[in-house]
């Protein structure tokens, strides 16, 4: 047992208030805490959402485009949070013609939009109007998270459509013993959810998200605030984190409802069950290249529901990425910048001309380790 006397007792309180006082300081000169940091340009607009294509920076660009699907959970600028970590300017660097699809925030207006709306309408717009500006019978797709899911239900639909995908910490198979989140919604009425409150209100999901990890999310990264309070760039860094996970955008009543019933509940998409604006979302259907990327220490998306997409697809080229991280590191850590933009960029590449494999299916693992 460790004991304290008195005068270490007063060093260390007198030494926290000193760190308050300077925290205190340093707030008030840090300014706004921006968000998203690669210049982008409008080029479509469609009710709250928005399709932004990021401006290159490099001369010579893939010649296929490269279309980004949110989460409509959060925002995506995570995925460009600030200039040494950005998962976009990675893509951008290594040549790739980045677009990505922000989906607002939907207002009471918006309660009655479905999943077909999500995916039928305003992905499919969003799709063809890069075809048709591109002049190209089919584009690159990449989810995250629940965009991912809303992709691989998309590119199941309109196969011909989309050249290669690319997953990203993408929840398939929602029961797996480890999927926590799946466990706490397993038993909420969602349709007295749903009828009581319209949208469902972004707080009360972020709720459930910190819940997942209480001590780690909504109290040791707090204590430990304090040891970089007077560091105004790390200060400035911690601020933008928690800006994003507390920018919740309500989500649509309807496309929640079929959401939470069709893939957290009954888990139909791995089962191929899940009919969206009346048509059936097989999985088998997916034949171009995928690519699966997901993270080994993800408490949102765990591993095997990520991975479960190589038995339920039916492309012939198939691989998958494990990036060593978690949920959130997969986007801002250090070595995510150096391991996943590249990664990406070079299977994009090197399918730039070869043609969709049909026929027996196989299953490429690459691990990714430290440099």
């Amino acid at each position: 047992m460790i004991h304290f006397s008195p005068d270490q007792i007063a060093a260390e309180l007198r030494s926290f208030t000193d760190k308050l006082a300077q925290g205190a300081k340093t707030l008030g000169e840090l300014g706004e805490i921006e968000t998203g940091v690669s210049p982008r340009d409008p080029v479509y607009q469609e009710d709250k959402l928005t399709l932004y294509r990021y401006q290159p920076r490099v001369a010579e660009l893939h010649p296929v485009p490269l279309l980004i699907v949110y989460a409509l959970v959060n925002r995506p600028y995570m995925m460009d949070l600030q200039e040494d970590r950005s998962l976009i300017r990675g893509l951008l660097d290594a040549g790739i013609d980045v677009y990505l699809i922000d989906w607002g925030y939907p207002d009471a207006d918006d309660r009655h939009l479905n999943l077909a709306d999500y995916v039928h309408r305003y992905l499919g717009h969003c799709v063809d109007v890069l075809r048709e500006q591109r002049r190209l019978a089919a584009i690159n797709l990449l989810g995250v998270c629940q965009g991912g899911a809303l992709s691989l239900c998309f590119t199941a639909l309109y196969p011909e459509k989309i050249r290669n995908l690319v997953t990203m910490v993408t929840p398939v198979d929602f029961h797996t013993p480890d999927n926590l989140l799946t466990h706490l919604i397993r038993h909420v009425d969602i349709d007295l959810l749903v009828d009581s409150l319209g949208n469902l209100p972004g707080q009360m999901l972020n709720f459930a998200f910190v819940s997942l990890s209480p001590f780690r999310l909504a109290g040791q990264k707090y204590v430990d605030v304090v040891d970089i309070l007077d560091d105004a760039q790390a200060l400035k860094n911690f601020l933008r984190m928690e800006k994003w996970i507390f920018d919740s955008p309500d989500q649509a009543g309807e496309a929640f409802r079929q959401f939470a019933k069709d893939f957290f509940q009954q888990n139909k998409l791995v089962k191929n069950e899940v009919i969206i604006g009346g048509c059936r979302v097989d999985l088998q259907k997916i034949t171009m290249p995928v690519l699966n990327v997901y993270a080994s220490q993800d408490h949102l998306v765990p591993p095997a529901a990520s991975k479960a997409l190589a038995g339920c697809c039916g492309s012939g080229d198939y691989s998958e990425l494990c990036f060593r991280g978690g949920h959130i590191g997969i986007y801002v850590s250090g070595r995510a910048q150096q391991e996943v933009p590249p990664a990406i960029a070079a299977w994009l590449l090197a399918r730039l001309d070869a043609p969709k494999k049909k026929g027996r299916k196989t299953t490429k693992r690459h691990q990714v380790r430290n440099p």
